[in-house]
């Protein structure tokens, strides 16, 4: 049977995060995790809700949010009042920030920060927070705990990366034969010249691997921090973000730069074209000044009151 739900009908329910299932009156809802996570409690209302609007089955999407495939247009309410009183809801959709997603840094071996913890915080501070706010196209943002970047933080509109940059005390270097840092470094950025260790910070990626591996303590400890990437992107067009300059220490810090991202995407982006060709056109010199400097967020309330991107370039 074909389709029979008018168009603008489509694209409200939509918005709320219901996807047609193409020349049906089915669609898959999109029910919101918090980086990919929900309780026991919620899977178990998930299952049911699946089984009696839905054909049973459930998907995961490349977000971490959660699709009951099947729901027939009629039911999308009643799906919606069933999953609302355990603490889940629909959406994940159009031109704003989209759900975070978040490698499992926080119990990794390799994870060098807390990424539930922080994801966390921008799902609530931006995801929540600027539901509303309408950009030019889609935001997303993802946390990685380290280098190894397995959610693929330089390929989001935003990426955050852990680090732990090596604290290197030459005093304690024996300048041993065979260096038991540059031996396991992974980006082979360490070693031994002249009777002393080097590490190159051009090739060092602040992995934290080399980390108490000294057995004279060169490398006793390092600072944690976060590197940023902005202007990732997959899709038709694969652009790979490009990192800010400056490595942060301070998770607030991180946070501002997040909000002045988005800020900066609203105000200068053209309806329509994603965050990297804004940097693309605007250029990633200024774009990185802008950011830096807190302007947008001296200029927030201006920014968030303009009527800007009534209709985004979002389709999906």
């Amino acid at each position: 049977m074909p389709c029979t739900i008018k168009p603008e009908e489509i694209k409200r329910v939509k918005a709320l995060g219901f996807l047609n299932n193409k020349g049906t009156d089915l669609f898959n809802g999109r029910i919101i995790t918090v980086n990919g996570k929900i309780t026991a409690e919620q899977t178990a209302v998930v299952a049911e809700a699946a089984r009696k609007f839905g054909n049973g089955d459930v998907e995961f999407t490349t977000r971490l949010t959660i699709e009951v495939r099947g729901i027939h247009y009629k039911d999308i309410e009643a799906f919606r009042e069933y999953i609302a009183p355990a603490g889940l809801e629909t959406g994940g959709t159009g031109s704003v920030v989209r759900p975070i997603v978040s490698c499992k840094g926080t119990t990794c071996q390799y994870g060098l920060y807390d990424t539930f913890a922080l994801s966390e915080k921008i799902h609530e501070r931006f995801y929540k927070g600027y539901h509303t706010v309408k950009l030019p196209h889609k935001f997303k943002i993802a946390t990685g705990g380290c280098p190894n970047n397995c959610v693929k933080p330089d390929l989001n509109d935003l990426g955050i990366v852990g680090q732990l940059m090596p604290n290197f005390d030459e005093d304690m270097c024996n300048g041993c034969k065979k260096c038991q840092i540059a031996s396991l470094c992974p980006m082979k950025a360490a070693k031994v010249e002249d009777g002393l260790l080097e590490i190159n910070k051009e090739i060092c990626n602040n992995c934290g691997r080399c980390v108490e591996q000294c057995p004279f303590d060169a490398i006793e400890d390092g600072t944690p921090g976060f590197k940023v990437y902005i202007g990732g992107r997959w899709g038709k067009k694969v652009a790979q973000g490009m990192p800010l300059s400056k490595v942060f220490t301070s998770e607030e810090d991180v946070l501002k730069v997040v909000e002045s991202a988005i800020l900066l995407f609203r105000e200068q982006g053209h309806t329509g074209e994603r965050f990297a060709d804004t940097i693309a056109r605007i250029g990633f010199d200024e774009v990185e000044k802008q950011l830096l400097s807190g302007e947008m967020l001296e200029r927030k309330q201006e920014i968030l009151d303009a009527k800007l991107h009534l209709a985004g370039g979002a389709t999906c």
